[in-house]
């Protein structure tokens, strides 16, 4: 399989392309900061690419899924896993950003997408997308509305693609509470919180059964994405959570 994995520097997207590679697959690693992409792509094996992309930019994100194509020799798996998750009091999100989020979490997906189409349509390949149990399988949790607002559009992008191109297999990841990974895959996604204000919300999330104390095995989480894509798209949405203590 010949996989583009977006927003592959660090966290969830660095575990799931060095993942692909290990297992034999054809790997381009995309982010903006192209020396830990280099990192990540010798962690993955020989032949891994190393392609710099700003899923901001429509430029950028077009020049760089052509750039994977044509090292790959083609695309037939595109793993959408860049996310941003502000922390803040509603009403103190500012336009900057709920541009950001939207920005990272919503349109880069859309362009990201559009340029790999049509080599997704040649290969007959799929196109999987990390989402968040906050937009669909929880109320927002208390603290998260950028995230949790901006995955849900992401779930419409989804849906949209699916209806327009049935000849693509697109697929929703919804992700459970992830443990994450360690030392260069280990997630960026909490470092701007301001902790003081994640004391106060946390207990809400504990009280009302968002957060339980379970995290889902990183793991856990690459079978059932590999399994995903290997079936080619014929699953539209797939939910991982983590297992219930008993």
């Amino acid at each position: 399989m010949k996989a583009v994995v977006v927003g592959a520097s660090s966290g969830l997207g660095r575990c799931i392309g060095v993942d692909l590679g290990r297992r034999g697959d054809q790997v381009a690693l995309l982010a903006r900061r192209r020396e830990r992409l280099v990192d990540a792509a010798k962690e993955a094996g020989p032949g891994t690419l190393a392609i710099a992309c700003d899923v901001t930019d429509e430029a950028s994100c077009q020049a760089a899924v052509e750039e994977a194509a044509a090292g790959l020799g083609g695309i037939d798996a595109v793993i959408y896993s860049a996310g941003v998750g502000p922390l803040s009091p509603v009403e103190q999100v500012g336009a900057a950003t709920w541009r950001r989020a939207f920005d990272t979490n919503v349109t880069g997906a859309a362009l990201v997408t559009a340029a790999a189409l049509p080599h997704l349509k040649a290969s007959g390949g799929v196109a999987a997308y990390l989402s968040s149990i906050s937009a669909s399988l929880t109320p927002v949790w208390p603290g998260f509305a950028a995230y949790a607002v901006s995955k849900a559009a992401l779930d419409k992008l989804v849906e949209a693609y699916r209806v327009e191109h049935p000849d693509v297999g697109f697929t929703r990841v919804v992700v459970g509470d992830c443990a994450g990974g360690d030392g260069p895959s280990q997630s960026e996604f909490p470092a701007d919180w301001d902790f003081d204000y994640m004391a106060k919300v946390r207990p809400l999330w504990v009280s009302r059964g968002y957060q339980t104390g379970a995290l889902l095995e990183v793991d856990e989480l690459l079978r059932v994405l590999d399994g995903v894509l290997r079936c080619r798209g014929s699953i539209p949405t797939v939910t991982v959570m983590p297992r219930q203590r008993a």
